[in-house]
C-alpha cells in the first residue's frame, strides 16, 4: 500500500452515516475497525455488528447505548483531553442504537471476533492509567481495554496523550510476527486529535522487512495512520499542542496479548 492508502486524512473515509469508517476491506487487512459516529443533539445511530465486537468510546459528550435488551448510560466528557470515559462494549451478531440528548462525537472501535460475549459498561474509575517513558518522551496511556484491563476476544484498544513537544510510540515497536512468548501479530489504527486550532502532530512507520510498510505522516485532528506491519513511532506532538491517539488492534493469534519488540538501534531507557 502506498502513504496516502495508509495516512487517511480527515474526511477522506467518510460517508453518510461515519466521519472516518475504517474497516477491513477499506485497510486490505483481516481484522481491525474503527468508525467515528457525529451526532446532533437529540441525535440516534442505530447499527449492527455483524461478525465484529465493538467498543462505544464518548470522544465528546455522553450517550445512552441499547443493546441485547439493555441499557447503558454512558457520561462521556467534555473531550478527549479532559480525562477518561466509561466505554460500553457490544457484542458481536447484535444490533445497537447509540442516543445522545447534547449530541457528540462517539468512536466505534472494533475486532472481528469468533467469541460471543455478553455487552457489557466499562466505568471511568477502572480504567488503568499508566506514565509511560520520561523527559521528552513521558505520556499518558489509558489502558481502558488493554489485554489485561478488560475482557474481548480479539479487540486491543487504548488512548494514549503525548504532551505538547514529545515524543511517544518511543522507542520504535513492531508486533508483526507471531513469536510465542516475545511477539504478536496485531494490526493497528492510529486515530489522531491535536488540541488546539491548526496543531500538528507526525507519525513515522518504518520498514521491518523487505518492501514493508514506510509512512512519514502530518496528522491533524480526525486523521488516521493505519500500520498492518513494520517499526512504528515516533508519533511527535508539535510543541504547545497536545496530541492524542486512539490505538485500535486485532490479530490473527488463538490468545489475545500485546507482545512488542523494541527495535535494536535504539536506546531501550526511554520506554
Amino acid at each position: 500500500m502506498t502513504t496516502n492508502e495508509l495516512h487517511l486524512s480527515k474526511g477522506s473515509t467518510a460517508n453518510a452515516q461515519y466521519t472516518l469508517d475504517i474497516d477491513p476491506k477499506r485497510a486490505g487487512w483481516a481484522h481491525s475497525s474503527l468508525r467515528i459516529v457525529e451526532l446532533p443533539p437529540d441525535g440516534t445511530h442505530l447499527f449492527t455488528t455483524g461478525d465484529s465486537e465493538w467498543i462505544v468510546l464518548p470522544l465528546q459528550g455522553g450517550c445512552t447505548v441499547r443493546t441485547e435488551g439493555q441499557e447503558f448510560q454512558i457520561l462521556g466528557r467534555e473531550s478527549v483531553f479532559s480525562g477518561v470515559s466509561d466505554f460500553v462494549y457490544v457484542p458481536r451478531d447484535a444490533q445497537a442504537q447509540i442516543a445522545s440528548g447534547a449530541g457528540g462525537r462517539f468512536a466505534l472501535a472494533g475486532a472481528k471476533c469468533e467469541r460471543r460475549l455478553p455487552a457489557r459498561y466499562g466505568p471511568a474509575p477502572e480504567v488503568p492509567v499508566e506514565d509511560r517513558g520520561s523527559g521528552t518522551s513521558a505520556r499518558q496511556v489509558r489502558n481502558f481495554a488493554s489485554a489485561a484491563a478488560f475482557d474481548c476476544d480479539k479487540l486491543i484498544a487504548v488512548e494514549v496523550i503525548t504532551p505538547g513537544g514529545n515524543w511517544s510510540s518511543y522507542p520504535p515497536h513492531k508486533h508483526d510476527e507471531h513469536r510465542p512468548g516475545e511477539e504478536s501479530e496485531l494490526e493497528e489504527i492510529y486515530y489522531f486529535e491535536i488540541d488546539g486550532p491548526n496543531g500538528i502532530g507526525y507519525q513515522r512507520v518504518f520498514p521491518s522487512r523487505e518492501g514493508g510498510t514506510d509512512v512519514l505522516a502530518e496528522v491533524r485532528s480526525g486523521d488516521a495512520v493505519l500500520v498492518p506491519d513494520g517499526w512504528h513511532g515516533p508519533s511527535i506532538a508539535q510543541p504547545g499542542h497536545d496530541m492524542y491517539y486512539l490505538n485500535v488492534m486485532a490479530g490473527p493469534g488463538e490468545t489475545r496479548e500485546w507482545r512488542i519488540c523494541f527495535h535494536p538501534d535504539h536506546t531501550v531507557g526511554y520506554r
